[in-house]
C-alpha cells in the first residue's frame, strides 16, 4: 500500500483551512461524487471550497459566530459535509443527528446544545424539526438541500440552500477577504465537532472534538493504514458516528481519499459495486447482514453450486487456519464472489462501533477481504488500535496506531483481565457543558473506557465486553453475554440476541429472527405466514433456530451453554431504546421492558403469553397477541467450579 506525504498539519491544522488548500493546489480533482437519478455526479475540490465558502458567510449573515452550535441531520450527502466543514470555517460548532433519531432525541440534543441554525437534508428531516414546536425554540433557522415536496411549508425558519448561498456570494461580493480572515483566525484548538457518544445506558454526552486533534489523529491512522487521492471511499454510515467522522472528513481532507454518496439506502451495495471501492468501514450489524445474505443466496442455489460453495469454504478457512490463502478456492468461488460484493477491489477493510464475532471475521476474512478490527471510543476521537498488515487475529483488536498511543489494562484482581484505560495526545477535550461527567471519565490524561479486555502474547489487546456487563451464574461462573451474542449472530436465521443468566443457575437467550432470510425461506417452503411476530412463532423457524443454538453450543465450554431460548416477538429497535444507534445491546432497557418474559423463562414456563401494542415510526400502532414457546435444550447443568470469562 502506498504512503503518500500528508500536508503541513500545523499549518494547516482545521478542515477549512485544508480545503483551501487542496482547492488552490488540487482544484480540478474530484473530492468526492454523489449518485443522483442513476448518475454520479463528481464536486472537485474547487467546486467543494467554493460552497463550503458560500455556505460559511451565509451562516455569518444569519449571525452565527464563535460559541454558536449548527446542527446537521440527515443521509449521508455532500451538503452534509459541506455544511459542518462551512459552520467551522464561521467559527462555530457542528453537530450531527443521527438521521433516524425519534423527536425527544432531536429535541433533547437541539436544546441541550441551544443548536442555532439546523441544515436538514429534504421534507421527512424539516417535518421533524417543524413538529417539535417550540421544543426546539433555539433554532432560528432551517437550511434544506432537496426542495421536493416543501411548497406546502411556510415557516419563516426556512430557507432553502440555494438562498443560503446566494446569501453568502452578496456577502463575499461586498468583502472579499472575509472568509479568508475567518479561516485564518481559526486554531487547531478550537472545538469544531460536538460528537454524540453511544448513550448505552442514558441520553447521549457530547464530546468536545478540536479541529486540529483531528486532523493529527487521522494521521495517526494514516501511518497505520495509508490512504492517497487514488483511494475511493463509500460513505454508507451515519456522519454523526464518530468513525464516519474520521473517514469521510477527517481522513478524506488529510490524504484526499475520495469519497462517493450513494443515491439510497436500498441501492447501496449496487452503488457499492459500482464505484468498487479501495476502503469500506462498515459496523457489525451490516458485515453480519452481508454474510448471512451470501448464505441465504447459497440455500437458494443449485445443489452443484451449494457444493461449490461448501468446498471453497472448506478450502479457505483451512487456509487461513495456516496464514495462506486457497488459489483453488479463490478459483472456484471467492474470486466471482467477491466481484458480486463489490469487494474487487479492496486493499484494507474495517470494522467497528461493536464487536464482530469471529465466525463473521473468518469468512470474510476466507474469502479474500483484508478485514481489520478497529477499536476505539468517541472521547478518543475513535478507534486507536487496529491489525497491522498480515497480523490479524479475529481475536483482537490489533494495537495502537503509533507510539504516541498509550494503552494499559488496570488489573486490581492481578488474573490478566482488567479495565482498558488509554491516553494520546489527540483525544477529546471533555464533555460539553458536563464538566462532572468529564471528571468521572477523564482521570489524570487517562479515558476510563469501562471496557474489560487484556493483552495476549503478542501484545494484542483482546476486548471481553463491557465491564458492567460482565456477568455471573448463580453457581460462580463469569461469562460475557456479548462474545455469545456474536456467536449466534452468524447464523444466517439470527439478527439480534441477548444473552441473560446473570445471578441465575443457567444461561439463556431472547432472540430475534433475520426476517429478510427466513421470510424469503418460508415462502419457498410454502410456510403461510403474515408478519414478524407470526413467521417467529412458526414451529418450522423453532427448529431451524433451534439447530442452529446446539451447533454453537456444541463449540463452546460447558458453563457457557445456553440452557433455553425464546424467539421475541419483534425486533430489538433503537426506535424502542432497546440499542444505542450504533446497535449495541442496551442491557437496563432489556431488563425493564422484558422482565415479565425473562422471569417466565427462568420460572420454566414452557410457554408465555403476551399481549402488548407495539409502535412504529409513522405512529401507527400494532397489538401483539401470541405465545412465546420457551425452548429446554436439555443442557446439563454446569459443574460448581467457576469457568473463565469467554473472550
Amino acid at each position: 500500500m502506498t504512503s503518500h506525504p500528508l500536508p503541513d498539519l500545523v499549518l494547516h491544522d482545521t478542515l477549512p483551512k485544508l480545503l483551501a488548500l487542496h482547492a488552490r493546489d488540487h482544484g480540478g480533482e474530484v473530492a468526492m461524487r454523489e449518485k443522483d437519478f442513476g448518475i454520479w455526479h463528481p464536486i472537485t475540490w474547487a467546486q467543494m471550497h467554493n460552497r463550503v465558502r458560500a455556505f460559511a458567510l451565509g451562516l455569518r449573515q444569519l449571525g452565527v459566530g464563535r460559541g454558536d452550535v449548527v446542527g446537521l441531520i440527515g443521509d449521508n450527502r455532500p451538503d452534509w459535509v459541506m455544511g459542518e466543514i462551512a459552520a467551522h470555517a464561521a467559527q462555530a460548532m457542528s453537530l450531527g443527528i443521527y438521521r433516524d433519531a425519534l423527536d425527544e432525541e432531536v429535541a433533547y440534543l437541539i436544546t441541550y446544545a441551544d443548536v442555532k441554525v439546523v441544515f436538514a437534508e429534504d421534507e421527512e428531516q424539516v417535518d421533524k424539526l417543524l413538529n417539535l414546536g417550540e421544543r426546539i425554540h433555539t433554532v432560528k433557522h432551517i437550511v434544506y438541500s432537496d426542495p421536493r415536496g416543501m411548497r406546502k411549508y411556510q415557516d419563516p425558519r426556512l430557507m432553502p440552500a440555494t438562498d443560503l448561498v446566494a446569501m453568502g456570494d452578496e456577502l463575499l461580493a461586498r468583502e472579499p477577504g472575509l472568509y479568508d480572515r475567518l479561516v485564518a483566525e481559526g486554531t487547531g484548538e478550537d472545538v469544531a465537532v460536538l460528537c454524540t457518544t453511544s448513550g448505552t445506558t442514558s441520553n447521549p454526552k457530547l464530546a468536545m472534538l478540536p479541529a486540529g486533534r483531528l486532523i493529527r489523529h487521522c494521521a495517526s491512522y494514516l501511518s497505520a493504514d495509508p490512504k492517497g487521492p487514488e483511494d475511493e471511499y463509500v460513505s454508507v454510515l451515519p456522519l454523526s458516528w464518530i468513525m464516519e467522522q474520521v473517514y469521510a472528513v477527517g481522513m478524506a481532507m488529510v490524504s484526499r481519499m475520495r469519497v462517493n454518496f450513494v443515491e439510497e439506502a436500498e441501492t447501496m451495495m449496487h452503488d457499492f459495486r459500482e464505484v468498487g471501492p479501495s476502503f469500506v468501514l462498515f459496523a457489525p450489524r451490516l458485515w453480519e447482514q452481508i454474510a448471512a445474505d451470501v448464505r441465504a443466496r447459497v440455500m437458494d442455489a443449485s445443489p452443484l453450486k451449494q457444493k461449490m460453495f461448501e468446498l471453497g469454504m472448506k478450502l479457505g478457512l483451512e487456509a487461513l487456519a495456516q496464514g495462506k490463502r486457497s488459489w483453488l478456492a479463490d478459483q472456484i468461488l471467492f474470486r466471482a464472489l467477491r466481484d458480486r460484493l463489490g469487494f474487487t477491489n479492496l486493499t484494507s477493510a474495517a470494522t467497528g462501533g461493536a464487536a464482530l464475532g469471529p465466525d463473521t471475521f473468518k469468512f470474510f476474512q476466507a474469502l479474500g477481504v483484508p478485514l481489520r478490527q478497529i477499536y476505539g471510543q468517541t472521547e478518543t476521537m475513535g478507534a486507536y488500535t487496529v491489525h497491522r498488515g498480515a497480523d490479524v487475529d479475529f481475536d483482537t483488536v490489533g494495537v495502537p496506531f503509533d507510539d504516541g498511543i498509550e494503552v494499559k489494562v488496570i488489573d486490581p484482581d492481578h488474573n490478566g483481565v482488567g479495565e482498558i484505560v488509554t491516553r494520546h495526545p489527540n483525544m477529546f477535550a471533555g464533555y460539553y457543558r458536563a464538566e462532572a461527567a468529564t471528571s468521572a471519565d477523564l482521570r489524570d490524561g487517562w479515558m476510563h473506557t469501562g471496557d474489560a479486555g487484556f493483552f495476549d502474547k503478542k501484545k494484542h489487546l483482546v476486548i471481553i465486553d463491557r465491564i458492567k456487563d460482565i456477568a455471573t451464574t448463580a453457581r460462580g461462573d463469569r461469562f460475557s453475554p456479548q462474545y455469545l451474542e456474536n456467536k449466534l449472530k452468524f447464523s444466517p436465521y439470527v439478527a439480534e440476541a441477548v444473552i441473560l443468566g446473570d445471578k441465575r443457575d443457567y444461561l439463556s437467550a431472547m432472540i430475534c429472527i433475520r426476517f429478510s432470510i427466513l421470510s424469503k425461506w418460508a415462502e419457498k417452503n410454502r410456510i403461510s405466514f403474515t408478519t414478524y411476530s407470526d413467521l417467529s412463532s412458526k414451529p418450522e423457524v423453532y427448529e431451524m433456530v433451534r439447530a442452529e443454538v446446539e451447533k454453537i453450543n456444541a463449540g463452546l465450554p460447558e458453563a457457557q451453554r445456553i440452557s433455553k431460548f425464546l424467539l421475541l416477538y419483534k425486533e430489538l429497535d433503537a426506535d424502542d431504546g432497546e440499542l444505542t444507534r450504533t446497535r449495541k445491546v442496551r442491557r437496563n432497557v432489556i431488563n425493564d421492558k422484558y422482565g415479565t418474559i425473562i422471569d417466565a423463562i427462568y420460572a420454566d414456563q414452557k410457554a408465555i403469553d403476551v399481549d402488548t401494542t407495539i409502535a412504529f415510526q409513522d405512529g401507527t400502532k400494532q397489538r401483539i397477541r401470541t405465545v412465546l414457546k420457551v425452548i429446554d435444550l436439555g443442557v446439563p447443568a454446569p459443574s460448581r467450579k467457576p469457568a473463565p470469562v469467554a473472550a
